[in-house]
């Protein structure tokens, strides 16, 4: 076992999942352009509303049930509301796994549920979604007064509003927050791939395809963003003491 593979990857292998659920899946009979297209299908039949609602019925229930769960993607996105993925994307019962949290970072329990996708349901496809108007990442931008747990989740957005600042330290507004937003997808993945050994083995070989994205709230659409810019450099020195130096 790798040392730097979350504790809590071991605790939801055990305490979570349980040992016939932690076993391998086959995964979903896609790869991860098969899968992106079924999200970018979906999107596209919601911003127009002419969804589908596939996977919905009593037959899927009972499919998933006895035979277990082969979903296509894993999505780590935001808690928000107003971004519902299985709706967004039109899809069912079984067919996305779906990690939220407020700020879609990616701490600790965070990677740990997404190793236990792409690893053991192997999920072709993992994206991160994040969405216009994130009050995650408008409570760091504006330096709001934060209480209880909150600070500690925002912790790890603000290393990408720290960069976007020092590119552009005159920027404001919605430009400047749309900017925080989109580096913020960006920290999420890089913080994926400096944490998690599966994360970063799975995409070095081929088996993952790692994609960021963004939600318009207003208009419905994804926007595709493709895969982070260092990549490369990101999952080089895997396994971690070469040339990464983590």
């Amino acid at each position: 076992m790798n040392l730097r593979t979350p504790i809590w990857s071991i605790i939801c292998a055990i305490t979570i999942f349980g040992s016939g659920a932690w076993a391998a899946s086959a995964g979903p009979g896609v790869n991860a352009d098969q899968a992106l297209d079924k999200l970018q299908q979906g999107n596209a039949r919601f911003i127009v509303g002419k969804q589908e609602h596939p996977h919905q019925d009593f037959a899927r229930r009972d499919l998933t049930a006895t035979k277990g769960q082969q979903p296509f993607a894993t999505i780590l996105t935001c808690s928000d509301s107003r971004v519902p993925p299985e709706i967004l994307f039109d899809q069912g019962v079984g067919d996305i796994f779906i990690i939220r949290v407020a700020g879609n970072v990616a701490n600790v329990d965070e990677a740990a549920s997404i190793e236990y996708a792409v690893d053991h349901l192997n999920t072709p496809l993992l994206v991160v979604l994040g969405h216009t108007n994130c009050g995650a990442v408008s409570a760091v931008v504006e330096g709001a007064d934060l209480h209880g747990h909150i600070p500690a989740l925002v912790r790890s957005i603000v290393p990408a509003v720290a960069r976007v600042r020092a590119k552009n330290p005159t920027a404001s507004g919605e430009p400047f927050l749309n900017d925080c937003i989109k580096a913020n997808v960006w920290q999420a993945i890089e913080d994926l791939f400096r944490s998690s050994a599966v994360v970063t083995a799975k995409t070095k070989a081929g088996k993952l395809k790692v994609l960021g994205a963004m939600y318009d709230i207003t208009t419905g659409r994804v926007s595709w963003l493709g895969p982070h810019a260092q990549q490369e450099k990101l999952t080089a020195g895997y396994p971690w003491g070469s040339s990464t130096g983590h």
